[in-house]
């Protein structure tokens, strides 16, 4: 693991994209601060950059450099969510702008599988999480189910964790206002 945790970082660095293991599906991923790292990823995925994409962290204590106004609900729901759980929330900051939906959120999950988890701590920086797919094909349940066309338009494939088959699933999204308001989007 530490050698593809080595190699990802040296990629992200480099403004490039990976493939990687998250604690749901295989993601593609890139700094989340870096605007023309985001752009091919939605050139990419053939996916029309006002849809936005979800970032990683590794921990909630960094929320507040991402977001300008974490509603006090967000802090139990991080915690006590079970599952992975994406949270939008309202008034993203410091992120790549064609990142940020056209309402100024962005989606966030705080990451708690192992090898996500690590590379976000090392990066330092939000990492995005977005489906390895072209947009409108289905998610991949297991890294063997990600196109070619995927595969070869990145920088880096992660080989942690490729011979895994159990089938993943998407996180749980949820919208806060900064009211504290909680709409569900995919439960």
């Amino acid at each position: 693991m530490n050698e593809s945790i080595k190699r990802a970082l040296e990629v992200l660095n480099k403004g490039g994209l990976i493939v990687y293991p998250t604690d749901t599906i295989w993601g593609i991923g890139c700094d989340a601060t870096n605007q023309e790292a985001v752009r091919r990823i939605y050139e990419l995925k053939h996916r029309q950059d006002s849809k936005s994409m979800l970032v990683l962290m590794d921990s909630a204590a960094k929320l507040n450099a991402y977001v300008s106004e974490v509603p006090d609900v967000a802090w139990d729901l991080v915690e006590l969510s079970d599952k992975p759980l994406t949270i939008v929330y309202p008034g993203a900051r410091n992120l790549a702008p064609n990142l940020v939906a056209e309402d100024g959120s962005v989606g966030i999950r705080i990451t708690r599988e192992i090898f996500s988890k690590t590379l976000c701590e090392r990066f330092k920086r939000p990492i995005v999480s977005t489906s390895a797919n072209v947009s409108g094909q289905p998610s991949p349940a297991n890294f063997g189910l990600i196109a070619r066309e995927i595969l070869d338009g990145v920088d880096y494939v992660v080989d942690f964790r490729q011979d895994e088959t159990k089938p993943a699933s998407p996180s749980s999204i949820i919208q806060l206002s900064v009211g504290g308001e909680v709409k569900i989007i995919r439960p």
